[in-house]
């Protein structure tokens, strides 16, 4: 599989990139903002920052880690596992000092970890859309308790549907379904493509929805300065 994703994002990081990180749907595109999207360090003085701190507890899973930037913070404190599926990725976490990058799948856990392995879960970049249905969230919710111990707590994030600036994304697809939408995309760079992604939204009642029977319940939400943007935060029921 190709992963012109990654290897855009590493050869940025090493000083090597000479093209663009192209974000795609059919002729529509986009440059990826590289910089400002991974490599903008944690500050836990910010609103956000600090409130995504106030749910996580060790040891700690950041699922789609990227570059890392959250397990360079959260290391410090307590046990960081941070797993992606991108080489290149698994490969500038490490040389950015990340002690423990793993190449893995969010979406096979239990093939990675055993039962009550984790304090709390993070995944951060709306990659939980990668589970592709309300079955396919709970399904992922329901492993990520199987993972995580009965006093766990998670952090996902999505882009609502609900909200008319989600729209605008480029990819966006509607739903006819409340609460829901999909987006069509590809990331490309130096001529190699990535898969097309197909992510789905959800909006926060469709996730505490998909919650119900997991283990899990939707303890807070959070939006962005735009609003279109969320992040939940979860605990076991």
């Amino acid at each position: 599989m190709t992963d012109a994703f990654g290897r855009a994002i590493r050869d940025h990081y090493r000083g090597e990139r000479d093209a663009p990180l192209l974000h795609r749907d059919g002729e529509e595109t986009l440059e990826h903002p590289i910089e400002s999207f991974y490599f903008c360090g944690f500050d836990p003085e910010t609103p956000t920052h600090e409130w995504m701190a106030s749910w996580l507890q060790g040891p700690l899973v950041d699922l789609g880690a990227g570059t890392g930037r959250h397990a360079l913070h959260f290391q410090e404190q307590f046990e960081t596992v941070a797993i992606e599926p991108s080489p290149a990725l698994v490969e500038t976490m490490r040389e950015r000092g990340v002690h423990d990058a793993r190449e893995g799948d969010m979406f096979a856990l239990r093939e990675q970890f055993e039962r009550d392995r984790f304090g709390s879960a993070l995944s951060n970049g709306t990659q939980v859309g990668l589970a592709g249905s309300m079955r396919g969230l709970s399904e992922f919710l329901g492993d990520l308790a199987y993972v995580t111990r009965p006093d766990a707590t998670a952090i996902l994030d999505s882009y609502d549907p609900t909200h008319p600036e989600t729209a605008e994304l480029i990819g966006y697809r509607d739903d006819p379904t409340p609460g829901l939408a999909h987006r069509v995309m590809f990331f490309e760079y130096e001529g190699d493509s990535n898969p097309i992604l197909q992510i789905r939204l959800f909006s926060p009642d469709r996730l505490r929805e998909a919650a119900v029977g997991t283990g899990w319940t939707v303890a807070d939400v959070v939006r962005g300065d735009s609003g279109h943007h969320y992040r939940a935060a979860l605990k076991k029921a």
